[in-house]
């Protein structure tokens, strides 16, 4: 299939090599957890990181003494990759455009939608296939400091002490992720000599001089967490190099609703819509790398 293809001939397929690549670099940018995490390209649907628990130790040696031998711990987590798709409703006449000139238009709505879930599914588990996501992961190892309650009720103090906690398991946080609710309290914040501990950056905004995402377009969860500290290193995404589509004619859209607030029905609206379909593996390493600043009202427990 060329990418000058007419879409009503292949009903079915990748998506040109060079939108697909365009649109994992969208999400690769877009993407809050993708820009702290470490991303593994995937050839095949798993993937086994090699993980050291435990290192090579080192040892004093006396003068004519054997010296000692130690073994690495090593781990295997697997990383399996998932669906992810996103279907966005056009008219008919889209099928008389070529595959490239149809995806090229369509390229940002596919990339935000691939944000949203991505984000929501790894930070939060919402509507997630995976087994991990950070949030349950630092609860779980009770890597939690809420305001109001076990916390200062300074948004500083207690980022202060939620990197604690992920400091005491002997590592060191690397990346903060927020929602955008929280930018006007870090514009306010001051260290004792009066510099600001939160500076925006035209590419990459730092607080206490490690980089901060701020999740967007509805992937945070407020009543959740203000702000989740973590070593993302022991964050893992897998990636697959290609996007597929599919047309759908027959379908009734239930998560789509029109003006009138009923489902999108695809043949009686004479429309069709447009599936892409990529894959994505996520994967939290150490549950203990990662701590979470919770809200007052709700605990953080929801």
């Amino acid at each position: 299939m060329g990418a000058e293809g007419v879409l009503k001939d292949e009903l079915a397929g990748a998506v040109p090599v060079e939108i697909s690549s365009e649109v994992i670099k969208n999400v690769a940018r877009g993407s809050s957890i993708l820009r702290l995490s470490k991303t593994e390209p995937m050839k095949t649907e798993k993937k086994k990181i090699p993980v050291m628990t435990d290192g090579v130790g080192a040892y004093w040696v006396g003068e004519g003494q054997r010296i000692k031998t130690s073994k690495a711990q090593w781990i295997f987590p697997e990383l399996v990759a998932k669906k992810l798709a996103v279907i966005i409703p056009v008219t008919k006449e889209k099928l008389e455009d070529t595959i490239f000139d149809v995806f090229a238009e369509l390229k940002e709505a596919i990339s935000e939608a691939f944000c949203v879930a991505i984000d929501a599914a790894c930070i939060f588990g919402t509507n997630s296939p995976f087994a991990t996501n950070i949030y349950q992961s630092a609860v779980d190892c009770g890597n939690q400091i809420v305001r109001g309650t076990n916390g200062t009720g300074k948004l500083d103090l207690d980022a202060s002490d939620a990197m604690a906690l992920v400091e005491d398991a002997g590592m060191d946080v690397n990346g903060f992720c927020a929602h955008y609710g929280v930018k006007n309290d870090l514009r306010k914040l001051r260290d004792a000599n009066g510099n600001a501990l939160y500076v925006p950056e035209t590419d990459q905004n730092e607080f206490y001089s490690n980089p901060i995402e701020f999740s967007r377009n509805g992937a945070w969860d407020k009543t959740k967490a203000e702000i989740i500290v973590g070593d993302f290193d022991k964050s893992l995404v897998g990636i697959r190099d290609a996007i597929e589509y599919e047309i759908l004619k027959e379908a009734t859209l239930q998560g789509t609703v029109d003006a009138d607030g009923k489902p999108i029905s695809l043949a009686e609206q004479d429309m069709v819509a447009i599936k892409a379909i990529m894959r994505i593996g996520y994967l939290v390493v150490k549950d203990d790398a990662f701590a979470v600043l919770a809200p007052e009202a709700e605990g953080g427990n929801g």
